[in-house]
């Protein structure tokens, strides 16, 4: 985000607020590039079209970062999203969860306005996106 300043007519960079991943989240994707033995790679969060709601994310460990990339250093995990989804997922919050039901991550996103039961998949303001399935269920199980 870029503001102007009046008095000089300079632009001011500001932070754009971008991705959280939590402590649980990075333990998580540390454990997986261990026993893999995956060195320099990072995790790659992106959105893609499809699922439910319109939208779903995807994750990915990756070993090829794009000049374009947004990189992120958080909690000793490198995160990278592309131009793109990082429009989608501002602000979003990336959590390992391990329960009775069901362990896996899970992506808090202020900009969903709507999603699927699963937790998959989402829609955000402004956008009418016709449900995968005919009866507007999940159907992501």
């Amino acid at each position: 985000m870029a503001l102007a300043d009046t008095e000089t007519n300079v632009e001011i960079q500001t932070p754009v607020e971008t991705i959280t991943v939590t402590e649980a989240a990075a333990k998580a994707v540390q454990e997986m590039l261990d026993e893999r033995n995956l060195e320099d790679h990072a995790l790659r969060v992106f959105v893609a079209g499809g699922g439910c709601s319109g939208y779903q994310y995807g994750m990915a460990l990756e070993p090829n970062i794009r000049e374009t990339d947004i990189k992120l250093e958080q909690n000793g995990v490198t995160v990278v999203v592309d131009e793109m989804s990082i429009n989608y997922l501002q602000g979003a919050s990336i959590d390992f969860v391990s329960d009775v039901m069901q362990s896996g991550f899970k992506i808090d996103n202020p900009n969903a306005t709507s999603g699927c039961g699963c937790g998959n998949s989402f829609r955000t303001d402004g956008e009418d996106a016709p449900h995968a399935h005919g009866d507007g269920g999940c159907g992501c199980h």
